[in-house]
């Protein structure tokens, strides 16, 4: 993985950490609209940490393959496969 691992650490575990609290609201039957809004925060922080890892992976596999003349259409491909799964 080419993207610098602590701020991405530091993401995944504000996620887990609201998801905890999400339980938490859920064993407490606390108001569905409070539910929501915390599963939306937990999906923001999540497609933060994937923005990360995708620009890392632009800025240096891709890069690398390009400067070693591997083959970039496989590399375009994947890429183009993760857009449309976190387009959906």
């Amino acid at each position: 993985m080419r993207a610098e691992k602590e701020p991405i650490k530091r993401l995944l575990n504000t996620a887990k950490g609201q998801i905890n609290g999400i339980l938490k609201m859920i064993d407490e039957d606390k108001y569905c609209i409070d539910i929501s809004n915390q599963l939306l925060a937990v999906e923001a922080v999540i497609k933060k940490a994937n923005q990360a890892v995708i620009k890392a992976h632009l800025e240096g596999c891709l890069k690398e393959a390009l400067v070693n003349g591997d083959d970039i259409n496989q590399k375009l491909a994947e890429i183009m496969q993760t857009i449309n799964k976190m387009a959906k």
